[in-house]
């Protein structure tokens, strides 16, 4: 394995006795439209003494890859039947309801009772109301290769999302930004006013609506 330190948390956690441990991040917290999606990805204990865990010797956080490379190991890793993936989606209505954090928890939450892992490795700050026990860590999806790993899962899995949301609501450019507040998407916004998946609650789409009240 040419990147040792990056199963440095996963080490620590299967010699604590959490031999079905999972990663989770998440895609899409920012964007004005679209879900934000979580993914839990869980490798065997045992998978880096094998030749097949050379197969990720590059990986490393989705935003560092190309689109090319994300989708090279979106391919591979749903591809192995060693390898437990779980998705959770929660759309821009649930998010205007409950807000981007909760959402976003949610959507962890959902990722890992897919595959109900012992334990979890978790992007950024610490989660409650998970399903099992979890450590956070800041920045991990560039410390840990199975939370690169869910960050690809999810990354590919919402880019995927707005692509279907593109050919739905034509106009608003969603193949291109993702949803993101790009000067291109805040223009067809402001001429075609907010799609079913743009998020009211966040402020530009916000403010188009009570423009629409005045």
């Amino acid at each position: 394995m040419s990147q040792p330190d990056l199963l440095r948390f996963e080490e620590e956690a299967w010699g604590s006795g959490f031999l079905h441990l999972a990663g989770v991040d998440e895609a899409g917290r920012g964007p004005l439209a679209g879900p934000v999606v979580a993914a839990a990805v869980s490798f065997p204990a045992d998978y880096f003494r094998t030749s097949a865990g050379t197969t990720y010797d590059a990986l490393n956080d989705s935003k560092k890859l190309s689109v090319i490379r994300r989708e090279y190991y979106a391919a591979i890793l749903q591809a192995d039947a060693a390898i437990e993936i779980g998705v959770g989606i929660v759309e821009a209505e649930e998010i205007d309801h409950i807000n981007i954090l909760r959402a976003t928890h949610r959507a962890m939450a959902e990722a890992l009772e897919v595959i109900q892992p012992q334990y979890a490795l978790i992007d950024g700050l610490p989660v409650d109301a998970l399903p099992c026990p979890s450590q956070s860590i800041v920045k991990g999806d560039s410390k840990s290769l199975s939370i690169a790993a869910a960050s690809v899962i999810a990354k590919v899995t919402r880019d995927r999302l707005m692509g279907e949301y593109d050919a739905l609501y034509p106009g608003y450019g969603f193949a291109d930004h993702k949803g993101y507040g790009t000067p291109a998407h805040l223009a067809a916004l402001k001429e075609h006013g907010p799609s079913p998946i743009h998020r009211r609650s966040f402020r530009p789409v916000a403010e188009l609506d009570q423009l629409d009240l005045l």
